[in-house]
């Protein structure tokens, strides 16, 4: 599990104990904090749980390069991507780790997910990720267009997928529409239509609620075409 850390003391304690509940001794927890200038840390570390590894970044790197740096470290042969604010749903783990070892093509899982408010209060769900398309080449135009919602909260990628997706492309501002764009064209990707998560909003989102101009999406796809260079 990879967790991306910022000033997340309000949420990161109902987050974790959502995710420690699914997993096994076997199991870790990758957080990569970013500078957090609130409680974070401490309350971290109170676990004293041996699977949980924490690693500060010694300058402040952003949300793109932060999930990229806790996937570094990451060891395991599965990573879940997690933000620091959501919940988990029982049996998450183990309902998703199922369906990617259905299809050994699939690298990639994504699932919809249930919001919730500040107070953890359902606010509605959302049901916008639908199944992949029937070809590659519909399903990579669905993605760099805006029109499949991918949200790395939602992820369970297979390791081998990093060897493709990492380093990330310098001017990339999503990794999860990267990942999802770069899985889709080298594998498979499957969408979970039910939800898996508590998405949380509360008005420090990283995430962007609306949707952008099309010339905004496309302009931050671009890089995906322009080669690997930071």
């Amino acid at each position: 599990m990879c967790i991306a850390t910022y000033n997340g003391a309000n949420y990161i304690v109902e987050q974790l104990d959502s995710i420690i509940s699914q997993i096994g001794d076997a199991d870790e927890i990758v957080i990569c904090d970013d500078r957090s200038s609130d409680e974070t840390i401490s309350i971290l570390a109170a676990y004293n749980d041996p699977r949980i590894r924490i690693h500060r970044n010694e300058i402040n790197l952003g949300h793109v390069r932060n999930f990229e740096k806790a996937m570094t470290l990451a060891k395991g042969d599965y990573i879940f991507l997690s933000d620091q604010d959501d919940v988990w749903l029982p049996g998450r783990v183990q309902s998703m780790l199922a369906k990617l070892n259905e299809d050994p093509s699939v690298s990639l899982v994504a699932s919809n997910f249930d919001l919730i408010d500040a107070q953890g209060q359902k606010m509605g769900e959302y049901r916008l990720l639908g199944a992949t398309k029937a070809t590659r080449l519909a399903q990579i135009s669905s993605i760099f267009m805006g029109r499949a919602p991918y949200f790395g909260c939602t992820f369970l990628l297979r390791r081998e997928l990093l060897q493709s997706c990492l380093p990330i492309p310098k001017g990339i501002e999503s990794h999860d529409i990267w990942f999802a764009l770069v899985a889709s064209s080298i594998s498979s990707v499957l969408n979970l239509r039910t939800p898996t998560l508590l998405h949380r909003i509360h008005g420090k989102n990283v995430t962007v609620e609306k949707r952008r101009a099309l010339h905004v999406v496309l302009r931050s796809r671009g890089p995906v075409f322009c080669g690997r260079s930071r």
